[in-house]
């Protein structure tokens, strides 16, 4: 346990003003600024890797979400994985990487109570912040919390490449279901049909409804939704009676600048969920933690370790191009889980 009287210097992105549509690089600016000295139970981290993930474009904006909005001349913040630097806790020495959920720096200072130790040699770090982490429990809970397959039964995904859509297919699969992923371009139906799905169909193609139904013949059991828009526009009339649908995100509509300029179709879903009695249930992962993580952890890191469930990570170099990979995730460029690797694993 160790303190010094001053802290170092730390470089953070700021939100400079919130976005209208898609961000652009006018909407962050970089500021560096002392960090202060450590406090009673606290820990200076230096930053290895930063977790990008779509739920922060809502954060970028005044709407009410699930998340408060960030406010403009915030720093930016999301799951991180560095090393401590210094600590003023009996838990935690310098050396010891750990997860926690700081800003887009170099540099944070955390209370301690906030970390989680990680074990370098068990897994990659970095999978912390993906198929072990917060979007690999996402899937985990809502596929079995509320999708609930059942062998022989069908389950799509949507975002099937992404961090998330790639385990709910692969944890389908392990319960026994056929697994039919949705994801943007060929070069990603192939890596989600390797990865063990039964089928996987290009949402970007022309014939993208013939395909999905030619790979769903006896209709959708389970719907894990990311994406919304014309995908959702597409898989509603495939779900068979008593289909459920945990509502994980809907990265389709998050640059929207208002509501649609389109016929109300609300009347026509719920006669879908009256006719079929569908169960449409959103969620934040953050509600099953108490319950479920602990199981999710001791399920899937030895199918994760044994190579079982496969993975994808996007690794973005340097924090001075996170901006860049936040924004090309959102329109989807990025393959896999988007990370930013800020520093060294020592």
């Amino acid at each position: 346990m160790t303190t010094d009287n001053a802290g170092p210097s730390s470089t953070s992105i700021i939100l400079a003003a919130r976005p209208h549509g898609e961000p652009t690089p006018d909407d962050f600016r970089t500021e560096t600024h002392d960090l202060p000295s450590l406090g009673d139970d606290q820990v200076l981290l230096r930053t290895i890797y930063l977790s990008l993930d779509p739920y922060m474009r809502g954060r970028m904006s005044a709407a009410e979400s699930y998340a408060d909005s960030w406010q403009v001349g915030d720093a930016l913040q999301g799951g991180t994985v560095s090393e401590v630097v210094e600590s003023t806790s009996d838990r935690f020495a310098p050396g010891d990487v750990v997860l926690g959920f700081t800003t887009w720096s170099t540099h944070a200072i955390a209370p301690a109570r906030g970390l989680r130790k990680l074990d370098p040699t068990a897994a990659p770090p970095s999978t912390a912040l993906g198929v072990l982490g917060m979007p690999g429990f996402t899937a985990y809970a809502g596929l079995t919390v509320i999708g609930q397959p059942k062998p022989g039964e069908t389950v799509v995904v949507a975002a099937a490449s992404g961090p998330v859509g790639s385990m709910v297919g692969q944890l389908a699969r392990q319960a026994g279901a056929r697994a039919v992923g949705i994801a943007g371009g060929s070069d990603k139906c192939d890596w989600v049909r390797d990865a063990g799905f039964d089928a996987a169909v290009d949402h970007r193609s022309p014939t993208f409804v013939d395909d999905l139904a030619a790979a769903t013949p006896d209709g959708i059991d389970v719907y894990f939704e990311n994406v919304g828009g014309a995908v959702w526009d597409a898989v509603l009339p495939r779900l068979n009676l008593y289909a459920r649908v945990p509502v994980c995100g809907l990265i389709a509509h998050y640059n929207d600048t208002g509501a649609p300029d389109e016929p109300d179709r609300a009347p026509a879903l719920m006669r879908h969920v009256l006719n079929k009695s569908l169960t449409i249930r959103g969620f934040i992962q953050n509600e099953f933690v108490a319950d479920h993580y602990k199981t999710f952890q001791q399920t899937v890191a030895p199918l994760v370790t044994d190579g079982t469930i496969s993975y994808l990570e996007h690794v973005v170099d340097g924090l001075d191009h996170a901006v860049e990979g936040f924004i090309g995730m959102l329109r989807g460029d990025s393959f896999g889980k988007t990370v930013v690797q800020v520093g060294e694993l020592r």
